[in-house]
C-alpha cells in the first residue's frame, strides 16, 4: 500500500528535529498563509480504508472572502461549497474527513502552538503533481493523536500531499494532488453550486448553546485540546435537544454528542474507518440515562476515555 517506507522516514526526522524544527515552522506558516492568500484549482485523490475516490477543487480568494467548491467525481456527483470554511450547501454523502461540521470555521494553522504537542521538523524534499515539494513531520509527543507527513509546494506553502499515520506509522488516509494549477483564478461559473447541492440551514439555539457549554464539561482531555465551540440543537426526528462540542489542537479535532435517552435502550459501541472514530457510551446522570458519542480523528483508546469523562454540572457538584 505505501511505496516509500513512512515509518522509516518519521524515525529519521526525529534525529533532526533540534537542526530543522525553525524551517519547518516556516513551512507552517506558509501552509497557513497560502490557503488564505492562493487561488488555485486541481484534482486530487482521497484515500482511507484501503478505498479512492478523486475529486476536483476550486478555491478562490478574492475580496477578504476564500470560496471553494469541491466536487467528486467518482459515482454520484457529490459536492460541497464553503465560504471561509463554512458549508453553503451539500449534495449527496460527502466522504468524511473532506466534509467539515456545517458551522465549523477555517482554522489559522499556529506552529507556535503545535510545537508544544507534535515534533515539527524537515524531512527531506518531493515531488508531487509534476511540482518540487518540501516534507515537513509533525510527529505527536503522546499516544492521544495522530502524525502528519504533509509535502508542500515549494513555489506556494500550499500542501501537495497529506498522510495521516498513526503510532506504528501505518497510513491511515491519504490526500494527494494529481494536478494543481495556480496561475489562474476560478471563475464564479466555476464555483457555482449546482441544483443538486442543498443549502444548509442551520436552527442552532444561541441561549440553549449558551447554556450547554454550562451544564457539560470533560473531566479529562489530552493534553493540548480546548474547547472552541458549544451547540445545542433538536434532533428532526426525536425532538430531543442534543448537545455537542467540539475540541481542537490546532490541528486535530474531535466532537462529543450528547443526547439523553428517555427510557431508549441503546448499546454501547466502538467503531473505526481509517482515522476516523466513533464511540457512543451511556452515562447516568442525575437528569437520567444520556448516551455520549465522541466522533473524530483520534485514537479509539482516547476516544473512549474522553466519553467516560464527560459530566454534567450537577453531577459534578454531588460528587
Amino acid at each position: 500500500m505505501r511505496a516509500i517506507p513512512l515509518l522509516t522516514l518519521l524515525l529519521g526526522g526525529w534525529f533532526i528535529v533540534p537542526a530543522h524544527a525553525d524551517e519547518a515552522q516556516d513551512w507552517l506558516s506558509r501552509l497557513g498563509q497560502a490557503e488564505q492568500q492562493q487561488s488555485f484549482h486541481g484534482t486530487f485523490v482521497y484515500e482511507r480504508n484501503g478505498s479512492f475516490s478523486t475529486h476536483n477543487i476550486w478555491h478562490r480568494v478574492q475580496d477578504g472572502k476564500v470560496r471553494e467548491r469541491l466536487l467528486q467525481l467518482d459515482g454520484s456527483a457529490q459536492e460541497v461549497v464553503r465560504i471561509d470554511g463554512h458549508t453553503q450547501c451539500v449534495s449527496g454523502t460527502l466522504i468524511a474527513g473532506l466534509g467539515d461540521a456545517p458551522d465549523s470555521s477555517a482554522r489559522a494553522l499556529d506552529p507556535q502552538k503545535l510545537k508544544n504537542w507534535y515534533d515539527l521538523a524537515v524531512i527531506g524534499k518531493s515531488r508531487v503533481a509534476g511540482r518540487p515539494a518540501v516534507i515537513v513531520s509533525l510527529t505527536p509527543r503522546d499516544q492521544h493523536r495522530y502524525g502528519f507527513e504533509l509535502h508542500l509546494d515549494r513555489e506556494t506553502g500550499l500542501p501537495l500531499k497529506s498522510l495521516l499515520l498513526n503510532d506504528k506509522g501505518q497510513l491511515l488516509e491519504r490526500f494527494q494532488f494529481t494536478q494543481l494549477y495556480t496561475a489562474g483564478v476560478p471563475s464564479d461559473s466555476e464555483l457555482q453550486a449546482s441544483a443538486e447541492c442543498k443549502p444548509v440551514v442551520l436552527d442552532s439555539d444561541k441561549a440553549s448553546a449558551a447554556k450547554a457549554s454550562q451544564v457539560w464539561h470533560s473531566d479529562w482531555l489530552p493534553p493540548g485540546f480546548e474547547l472552541t465551540s458549544s451547540t445545542a440543537r433538536k434532533d428532526p426526528d426525536t425532538k430531543v435537544l442534543v448537545n455537542s462540542l467540539m475540541y481542537d489542537d490546532g490541528l486535530a479535532r474531535f466532537s462529543v454528542f450528547l443526547e439523553p435517552l428517555n427510557g431508549a435502550v441503546v448499546t454501547d459501541t466502538r467503531t473505526q474507518l481509517g482515522p476516523t472514530v466513533a464511540v457512543s457510551r451511556r452515562l447516568t446522570t442525575p437528569e437520567g440515562e444520556v448516551m455520549v458519542t465522541v466522533v473524530g480523528e483520534i485514537p479509539i483508546g482516547t476516544a473512549e476515555r474522553i466519553a467516560l469523562s464527560m459530566r454534567t454540572d450537577a453531577t459534578a457538584s454531588k460528587q
